[in-house]
């Protein structure tokens, strides 16, 4: 299994910023409006339109409206429109759309697909109409993106014209007390409207008991990525639903918000949020979680953690990261992972390893998850994690092994969304399996994945990382454990 290549992770942070909703809304209302403009374009005017505008770029920015709340953006929408739409070109909404289509469907939900991981070249037959459901704040959400980007193209539109001398109607003024409008107007949508993010645990983990024998010699976790809970439930997936029923398994693990692959994997493993951690989304602005992860403790305590991942997650875990290549085709992607995954226990022996596994998340994307390519690539998860625990038996490790398998985030309808928390997100598969832990229960009260990493330094003997908010999963512990105090949210 190749490593990826420094071509591979500066191109996936490069495609961040046409993948992040936030990002992706200013790059592209600009990029249109330069190409409709090409033949007549005045530097002057355009810089003192943009600057104009940028309040507006700004409150887009901010102001994300997802699922519902994308359709309070027809109000901006209609609102430039009567000022400023008079004399609008509407070409440039033309242009705009077809662009639009030209790059979620055809540019990215088929060329991309297919160069990347294999997807038929007729993919953009299934994914217009997945694109047309998706509700989170990618630059994929159909109904968010185009009401702010035909607004902004009427605004800058308008201004651009003014400062070229080609219109009188309105007034700067009058243009920022319509942005002054539309920025109050945001923030009392968001206030009153955007409630559906987790509450967080107010304080720290409670200190942890550390015995002089650990419940655990070692722990891998395997984290089927963007695994969607109802689809795990429902495929055929006989050795994880046996560890379900011989383990313990969580009902209610909820995922963090966003719900974003780098935001979550730095929550797992440091046990907080991202206002503490500082992962905010999967494009990252500044490499590195702020706080110190469970990989930290390990190597404090003269022990090893080791993630086995994409590229995306270099930017958050650095040297812990030892990464594989995500181009390569979506069959035969999770059976490289687990293979080189052995070679890579064998040679580092580390006594945390994850193991992230792909497949089941570019399925959802590519293809969807309430199709049966989905429930397909989650039964390939099920034999892959079955084989690579029979070859931990051959090769005599794993006695001592305690087994954790979940998913960062689940995925939504449409284009398997995920960041904000739409049905089939916010939820996750969540199981414990091993020594130190109990046998056949079944967990039905909330709780969330940022007690991974308590929980990994309970099993193994290690110190908390600092800034650790979830508790312990006590009641998935054996007895002997029970004396140790944990908080609970609210």
């Amino acid at each position: 299994m190749k490593s990826a290549s420094l071509f591979e992770i500066a191109a996936a942070r490069c495609w961040n910023v046409l993948n992040e909703g936030k990002s992706f809304t200013p790059v592209f209302v600009l990029a249109v409006f330069l190409l409709v403009q090409a033949g007549e374009l005045k530097a002057v005017p355009l810089f003192y339109a943009i600057l104009l505008n940028l309040p507006l770029f700004v409150i887009f920015y901010v102001y994300d409206y997802p699922l519902h709340l994308r359709w309070f953006l027809f109000g901006p929408l209609l609102a430039s429109g009567l000022l400023y739409g008079g004399s609008f070109d509407i070409g440039m909404w033309i242009w705009a759309f077809g662009l639009y289509a030209f790059f979620t469907v055809f540019f990215w939900g088929t060329l991309y697909y297919h160069l990347r991981i294999g997807t038929t070249w007729w993919n953009f037959t299934r994914i217009w109409k997945l694109f047309l459901k998706n509700s989170d704040s990618t630059s994929g959400n159909v109904f968010e993106q185009l009401p702010k980007v035909f607004t902004l193209l009427v605004t800058l539109d308008w201004s651009y014209r003014l400062f070229s001398a080609q219109t009188s109607a309105g007034s700067v003024a009058g243009f920022l007390i319509l942005s002054a409008c539309i920025g109050m107007y945001s923030w009392v949508i968001h206030r009153l409207l955007f409630t559906w993010k987790p509450r967080e645990y107010p304080s720290y983990t409670a200190p942890i008991h550390l015995d002089d024998t650990p419940a655990a010699k070692r722990m891998i976790v395997f984290v089927i990525d963007g695994c969607r809970k109802e689809r795990f439930e429902e495929a055929d997936a006989p050795f994880l639903h046996q560890l379900m029923e011989t383990g313990v398994y969580y009902d209610r693990m909820e995922t963090v918000y966003p719900a974003r692959t780098v935001v979550c994997f730095s929550s797992m493993f440091t046990g907080t949020y991202p206002r503490e951690h500082g992962i905010r989304s999967n494009m990252v602005w500044k490499l590195g979680v702020r706080v110190e992860s469970i990989f930290d403790t390990l190597k404090e305590t003269g022990r090893k953690g080791i993630l086995f991942g994409c590229a995306h997650l270099i930017d958050a875990f650095g040297s812990y990261v030892e990464s594989f290549t995500a181009v390569e085709k979506n069959d035969v992607v999770d059976h490289k992972i687990m293979a080189h995954a052995k070679t890579i226990m064998k040679r580092e022996l580390p006594d945390l390893f994850v193991i992230q596994m792909i497949a089941v998340d570019q399925t959802g994307h590519s293809r969807g998850v309430l199709y049966q390519e989905y429930l397909d690539k989650i039964k390939e998860s099920d034999a892959l994690i079955r084989d690579y625990c029979e070859w931990l038996e051959e090769e005599g490790l794993m006695e001592g092994t305690a087994i954790a398998v979940m998913a960062d985030h689940g995925q939504g309808n449409g284009i398997g969304g995920h960041g904000h928390l739409d049905t089939g997100e916010r939820y996750v598969p969540f199981l414990l399996h091993g020594p130190g832990i109990r046998k056949g229960e079944r967990v039905q009260e909330p709780r969330s994945i940022v007690s991974l990493a308590p929980t990994i330094a309970a099993l193994l003997g290690v110190p908390l990382p600092s800034h650790s908010r979830g508790p312990v999963l006590m009641e998935a512990l054996e007895a002997g454990s029970s004396d140790k105090h944990t908080e609970k949210v609210g």
